[in-house]
């Protein structure tokens, strides 16, 4: 599936809006990349599915501290 496994971003709907203002159903995909970290206190790689923002949020907060946020939020 499509979804974040640090921020829990999935999918959104919306519309895609014609000239004529005419509208059909069209879905916004998450930007998710399959990404390897290194986990130093286990000393080992992990890999996971993370969106743009969830790449960020591990650069700023660290990998442990994000991976017990989303294991509290059930996204691991």
């Amino acid at each position: 599936m499509k979804i974040c496994q640090i921020t829990g971003k999935t999918a959104q709907s919306g519309h895609h809006v014609s000239h004529s203002n005419h509208k059909t159903n069209r879905k916004f995909n998450v930007n998710l990349h399959t990404k390897k970290f290194f986990d130093v206190e286990t000393k080992e790689w992990v890999t996971l599915k993370v969106s743009s923002a969830g790449i960020r949020n591990i650069s700023k907060n660290g990998l442990a501290a994000c991976m017990k946020e989303a294991k509290a939020n059930g996204f691991l």
